[in-house]
This record gives structure tokens, C-alpha cells and sequence, in this order.
């Protein structure tokens, strides 16, 4: 079975969890699709995993555009959701309509993702859903403010959770047809998720949302350093650099 953003809602109501990854290129795509993950997230993080930037802000669309073909590719069965990049979309609701509309276009992906919920946000996301772009959101900690917000937990304080329940709200009034939640407190996230007839995807926000999502690079030890709310399942930075070292000592014996 194919997955659309239709069958996601389907899911939440029938309390099916939701699971999604990150990919950056062809082969782990591919990997992901196979394995069975429901949802394939072309996420910025690339910025960091593929093309080595301390943050995500430096990609650009073009960039974007490029891994998110790539991913298309090797995809079969998961529904792909591509981000779009710091300030693709964020000077005008025209602006967003063209990056939104070259990512579909161009790539073959069925949605794209779009961070934060402010007033201008959500008529933003109205504008695309209403000429059939489908959204998804992502509110709470969103790494493109990282120099107004930092990596730390978001929704701390009664004022904070108010605004991020709002945004969640106003944000699935939009039409979005789903909204990530990053880090925040897994109360919040209950309670936004219990609030909402669309799914939320948690990410360090507990195991009460509709499903999860992890940076696939985190989630299979990769990464240089990891965040606080992913547990590797496996090292492959240790089994990638044991499998060169015995080739290069391989090459070196003449073997």
C-alpha cells in the first residue's frame, strides 16, 4: 500500500502509530522504504548529515531540490515529505508558493514541511493547502531560529505551552495534514495531540504523539554528536571505521 497524507489521518484515528525517518540520498531511501517506514522526511538536517554545515540555515533550495530527486528515486511505498529550506518560504506567501510548488514539480515528493505556527505561518500553510499543496507543520523547538531559540527543550513555562497549543490549532485549522513536535514536554504533547484531529509526529516529545520521527543518521549512530532525545540502535560510525581500517590494513599486507 502506497501512504498519503489521507491514510496518515486515517491512522491517528484508528490510534495506529506512525513512523518516520530521515534520508539524504538513494541508497538509505531506499533502505527505509524497504524496511517498511510509513512517512520519508527529506529533512534540512542534511545540511549537517550530508553536507557538513554546523546548522541547518546555509542549504539552499537548489540543494534541497537536489537530495529530495534523489530520495524520490528510491522510494516505493513511503509517503516523502520534503523541507523546505531557511528563507525559501519565509518572505512571502509567494515566495512559499514557488518553493513548495519546485519541490513537487521537480522531485516527485507529495508534501513539504514548513516550521513554525506565528499568525503569518498559518496563513501561509492556508495559502498552499488551498491550491493543493499538502503541509506538514512543525512547532516547538524548530532548528531554523536556532540563533532566536537554541537546541534546548521549548515550552517550558505555562506562557510557552499556551503559544505552541495555539500554534499546533491554528496550524491543522490551516489544513495542515500533519505537525511535528520537537522537543517538548511530553505533557504538552499529549495534550496537543489529543487536541487535534491530525497526526502529530514527536521528536523528543514523549510517547504520546500519533508516531515518531528521528534523524535517520542519529538513529543509526552516525552522527558526530547526538542529541539528548535519540538512542542509537547501532554504532556505524565504530562498524564503518573496523570495516575501513581492515580494508586499508588489507591493502597494506598485499592481501
Amino acid at each position: 500500500m502506497v501512504v498519503t497524507t489521507r491514510q496518515l489521518i486515517k491512522w491517528k484515528q484508528q490510534k495506529r502509530p506512525i513512523v518516520t525517518l530521515t534520508a539524504w540520498d538513494y541508497a538509505i531511501a531506499q533502505l527505509l522504504d524497504e524496511a517498511g517506514v510509513d512517512v520519508i522526511l527529506v529533512g534540512d538536517s542534511l545540511a549537517m548529515v550530508a553536507l557538513g554545515y554546523p546548522t541547518t540555515l546555509p542549504l539552499t533550495l537548489s540543494q534541497m531540490l537536489h537530495h529530495a530527486k534523489a530520495v524520490r528515486r528510491g522510494v516505493k511505498r513511503a509517503l516523502v515529505v520534503c523541507d523546505l529550506p531557511f528563507l525559501s518560504y519565509q518572505e512571502s506567501i509567494h515566495q512559499a508558493i514557488r518553493s513548495a510548488g519546485r519541490a513537487l514539480k521537480e522531485t516527485g515528493v507529495e508534501a513539504v514541511k514548513l516550521e513554525g505556527g506565528h499568525p503569518e505561518m498559518v496563513k501561509t500553510v492556508a495559502h498552499l493547502t488551498a491550491i493543493g499543496i499538502p503541509v506538514m507543520g512543525h512547532v516547538g523547538l524548530t532548528p531554523q531560529s536556532v540563533h532566536q531559540l537554541g537546541y534546548q527543550q521549548q515550552g517550558k513555562t505555562p506562557q510557552d505551552q499556551e503559544r505552541i497549543l495555539t500554534e499546533a490549532i491554528a496550524l491543522a485549522e490551516a489544513g495542515a495534514f500533519a505537525i511535528v513536535l520537537e522537543h517538548i514536554p511530553a505533557e504538552l504533547a499529549a495534550q496537543i495531540t489529543d487536541t487535534i484531529p491530525i497526526p502529530t509526529i514527536g521528536i523528543g516529545a514523549g510517547t504520546h504523539c500519533d508516531g515518531q520521527v528521528l534523524v535517520t543518521a542519529d538513529l543509526l549512530g552516525l552522527s558526530e554528536k547526538q542529541p539528548p532525545f535519540a538512542k542509537p540502535v547501532v554504532n556505524l560510525r565504530q562498524v564503518i571505521t573496523a570495516g575501513v581500517q581492515d580494508f586499508i590494513s588489507e591493502v597494506t599486507n598485499k592481501k
